[in-house]
């Protein structure tokens, strides 16, 4: 076991559809919540379980749980406290969420081992675009980004969770993402200079790691390499994340700050992994490779996610 001793992991998962469940509805066309046909407790407590299974894997896999994982599409913060309550967690975890201006309700999270790290600061960073003159059906919100400033040691590490809008409908959500990016990386820049602080952009960016928006978190404005983005040469390699019909996507990366790649921090970065376990996995031979996930579409298929998980290990010095 000596070898696991120092290993750590940052993670980020989009959990697809956290929500609590769905009040019942007094007439059988009302709406709801969630958006699903009988999301009811049972469901919800499934999902729940499903999900802390992840981490049970995880844990088994590699003798060591996330002590940073970042979340997308989760509805409130009890279901966070749902989660965490659970093995493997045992409340050993912080949470930190905040109700955004989403049209679905979903949000980014953040879970940290309590026992490592602590939470110096954190706040919610909004958008909301304009599609006409200034009323509120003319208004389009997303999903906040989510920042957070931790402890690890002495050393400050600064997490941005993002979940960019959706690519669909011919993709007319594109430039919210680059407003939203070019927006995150201005702020990036300056906390990176006035700092000097390590930085962790993780996300579901609905873009993949090659395309020329994600291309600009890399570099500052001197175009100096400021971050790796090691999921670059997992796509290259054919490595997927999630799947739109035939079609392999890496939507979920971890961005790391050079800090990460110096003998002098106190993290330094090992390896990035897609965890595509077939536990988690449809067994199907038609759609074999796969996230088992939840719903497919009105269909209740009762999976994880249809996303995996991402990962990077890092290894901790001065042991």
């Amino acid at each position: 076991m000596g070898n696991f001793l120092n290993k750590e992991l940052i993670m980020f998962y989009n959990v697809e559809n956290l929500f609590s469940p769905d009040p019942k509805p007094q007439h059988i066309l009302d709406p709801t919540i969630s958006g699903f046909r009988n999301w009811d407790e049972k469901k919800y407590q499934n999902k729940l379980h499903k999900i802390a299974n992840v981490f049970r894997l995880i844990e088994e896999k590699e003798a060591v749980l996330p002590m940073i994982i970042g979340l997308a599409e989760v509805f409130e913060e009890g279901n966070l406290k749902d989660l965490v309550a659970l093995n493997p967690f045992k409340e050993n975890f912080g949470i930190v969420h905040y109700d955004s201006l989403d049209e679905r309700g979903v949000d980014t999270a953040l879970l940290y081992d309590k026992r490592k790290l602590q939470l110096i600061d954190s706040e919610p960073i909004s958008f909301v675009f304009e599609n006409g003159p200034q009323c509120r059906e003319n208004f389009d919100t997303t999903r906040d980004v989510l920042f957070c400033k931790l402890k690890f040691n002495e050393e400050i590490i600064n997490v941005f969770v993002m979940h960019l809008p959706s690519k669909r409908d011919k993709d007319i959500n594109s430039p919210k993402r680059d407003f939203i990016i070019d927006s995150i990386r201005n702020r990036i820049l300056k906390r990176y200079k006035d700092s000097g602080e390590a930085i962790i952009i993780c996300g579901d960016f609905n873009e993949n790691p090659l395309e020329k928006n994600l291309n600009k978190l890399l570099y500052d404005e001197e175009d100096v390499q400021i971050f790796e983005n090691p999921y670059v040469e997992l796509y290259q390699n054919k490595v997927y994340s999630t799947f739109h019909y035939k079609e392999g996507l890496l939507f979920d990366q971890i961005f790391l700050s050079k800090h990460f790649f110096h003998s002098a921090f106190s993290l330094n970065y090992e390896k990035a992994t897609v965890f595509n376990s077939e536990k988690i996995s449809v067994w199907n031979k038609k759609y074999k490779n796969r996230p088992y996930r939840t719903y497919a579409g009105t269909r209740y298929l009762g999976g994880y996610s249809d996303h995996y998980p991402v990962f990077v290990e890092l290894r901790r010095k001065n042991i």
